[in-house]
C-alpha cells in the first residue's frame, strides 16, 4: 500500500465496526502514538522514531487529517474544526470520555497481543492528550503519558478542571494509581488550552502517583520556550542538551521503559 512513511508498516484495522489507519515499526513493548493536531504529520512520526530507538513498538493510528502532510495553518484550523463536530472529541462537555477512547482501548488490547511484554503505552497530545486516561480501563495499559492534555477545552471554572472522563473511568483511574499504575503529564506554564487546575485536579486525585512536568514558558524563561508553546514533544521541543523539553522527551521514555520493561 502507498504510504507516506515508507519505514512503518501502513495497516488498516477494524474495531468496533471502525476502519482506521495505523503505522507500526519498531521491536519491543507496544506503545500507541496518539496524535496532536493536525494530525499524523513528520514531526508527530519523528518522535515515533524515537520510541523505536528506545526498544519499543510504535503504534501511530490516524484519527484526523492526512498523514504525512505538514501543518499549515489552514490546514491545523480544518482538523481542528473537524474534530469539534466529530462525536469521536468531546470538546466541550465536562465529565464525559470521548467515543474515541474505545476504539484506542481496542487497538491497545491488539498490540498487546502482538507485541508480548507486560503491557503497554499510551501517549496522547493536545485533543488525544486525556485519552490516555480513559484508556486506563483497558488493564494491558501500564505507561499512560498525558502531554498538553487539552479537552474539554477550558471555557469555563468547571472545564479547567475537568479530566475529559466520566466518574466510572475516574474511579478505575484512582484504583489502578492506588495499586501502582503511575501516570504522566506534561504541559507548558503559560499554556492557555491546559489550565493548571486541570493539572492540580490529577495531584488532588492521584496524589504522587501523578508525575507532574511542567515547564516554564513566561515571559524571559531561560531556555527561550515561546509565550504560546504548547506542544510539548513535538512541535515546541528543543532538541538541545539541558533543554526542559528535552529533559520531559527523556523522561517519558524512561517512564515508559519503567512501566513496560523488556520482553
Amino acid at each position: 500500500m502507498d504510504t507516506p512513511y515508507p519505514d512503518f508498516e501502513r495497516l488498516e484495522l477494524t474495531f468496533l465496526g471502525d476502519t482506521r489507519e495505523v503505522y507500526r515499526g519498531g521491536a519491543g513493548p507496544a506503545v500507541i502514538v496518539m496524535h496532536e493536531v493536525p494530525g499524523l504529520y513528520p514531526g508527530v512520526v519523528d518522535f515515533g522514531r524515537k520510541l523505536i530507538a528506545a526498544g519499543f513498538t510504535v503504534w501511530m493510528p490516524s484519527l484526523i487529517g492526512q498523514p504525512g502532510r505538514e501543518p499549515g495553518a489552514a490546514y491545523v484550523a480544518g482538523s481542528l474544526l473537524r474534530a469539534c463536530v466529530a462525536r469521536e472529541f468531546a470538546v466541550f462537555a465536562t465529565s464525559k470520555n470521548s467515543p474515541m477512547t474505545s476504539w484506542l482501548r481496542a487497538l491497545a488490547r491488539h498490540a498487546h497481543a502482538e507485541c508480548g511484554g507486560p503491557g503497554v503505552g499510551a501517549i496522547g497530545m493536545c485533543l488525544t492528550g486525556g485519552f490516555a486516561l480513559a484508556m486506563m480501563l483497558e488493564p494491558a495499559v501500564l505507561a499512560p503519558v498525558l502531554s498538553q492534555p487539552s479537552l474539554p477545552f477550558p471555557i469555563s471554572a468547571a472545564h479547567r478542571r475537568d479530566l475529559g472522563i466520566d466518574e466510572a473511568t475516574l474511579d478505575c483511574v484512582r484504583r489502578r494509581a492506588a495499586e501502582g499504575t503511575p501516570v504522566m503529564g506534561l504541559r507548558f506554564s503559560h499554556d492557555r488550552l491546559v489550565p493548571p487546575e486541570r493539572f492540580q485536579r490529577l495531584r488532588e486525585e492521584l496524589g504522587d502517583r501523578f508525575l507532574a512536568v511542567e515547564i516554564d514558558s513566561g515571559p524571559g524563561n531561560p531556555h527561550g520556550n515561546p509565550r504560546l508553546a504548547h506542544s510539548v514533544l513535538v512541535r515546541h521541543m528543543i532538541d538541545q542538551p539541558g533543554s526542559p523539553t528535552r529533559a520531559a522527551l527523556e523522561g517519558v521514555i524512561a517512564f515508559c521503559q519503567k512501566q513496560l520493561g523488556p520482553i
